[in-house]
């Protein structure tokens, strides 16, 4: 991990109406650095993470990316688009594609890549996220665990500078959420940029340079996790911590 900053949000404000959901957030990510972004419902943790790709854009303050500030429309967004690769809840794989056309799909049409190598990629990472041997199946013959393997194989195709991840495993049965965080344990050991919103605590434990808390739109605290887990500083986050860790 380098003390280079890739990620940097500036006191970045985002209102939805009258509702306040990003307050003067300043947050900065290292190259190499895992950020797991944590706190309550509503306290403003997926609209951060979407933030940094411009999926929502903000009312003030700036994000800069890789030295540069986030574009607002046309080909540079799709250029950083195209650097931040975007793993969600859904997985939003197209349908009528095999698996191995959905990871292809990106290097070949944004990227105009050549399809040998493309292909030869796209197979390489569905080995890397253990499913190569499904690569000629369709979206539906899939379980969610695996479909979501398949959005993270389909985000590293584009050989993203980072990744976010806005909680990839809450619409998963609870069996199938084991082998998506390994994938993503393995990524975070192999030196990936990552910030992840996520519920699941072991996974900020254990793959985690740094853990965010975030509540009411406002970043409260940030520490690396054995500190935070054994001794949150604040208040909200010692409350959010005696809810979770109890049961």
């Amino acid at each position: 991990m380098s003390d280079e900053a890739l990620i940097v949000l500036d006191k970045v404000n985002k209102y939805f109406g009258p509702l306040h959901v990003l307050q003067d957030v300043d947050l900065s990510v290292a190259r190499g650095e895992v950020v797991v972004v944590i706190g309550p419902s509503g306290s403003g943790k997926s609209t951060l993470c979407r933030a940094i790709n411009r999926l929502e854009p903000i009312n003030s303050g700036t994000i800069t990316f890789d030295g540069r500030p986030l574009p607002a429309e046309g080909r540079s967004l799709a250029r950083l688009r195209s650097e931040v690769g975007m793993v969600f809840q859904s997985f939003n794989l197209f349908a009528h594609k095999t698996i191995l056309q959905n990871v292809m799909l990106g290097p070949l049409k944004v990227r105009k890549e050549k399809p040998a190598e493309v292909r030869e990629r796209a197979m390489s990472l569905l080995d890397r996220v253990g499913i190569g041997n499904q690569a000629e199946k369709y979206p539906a013959q899939l379980s969610g665990g695996q479909q979501q393997r398949v959005a993270i194989a389909r985000a590293l195709a584009m050989q993203p500078k980072a990744m976010l991840f806005d909680e990839p495993t809450s619409a998963l049965d609870p069996e199938m959420v084991g082998e998506v965080l390994d994938v993503m344990t393995s990524l975070a050991r192999e030196g990936m940029t990552m910030v992840v919103v996520t519920h699941e605590m072991g996974f900020a434990r254990h793959a985690a340079n740094r853990v965010v808390f975030m509540a009411d739109g406002q970043l409260v605290e940030s520490a690396p996790p054995a500190e935070f887990f054994a001794n949150p500083k604040s208040d909200r986050a010692k409350d959010f911590l005696s809810k979770i860790l109890t049961h």
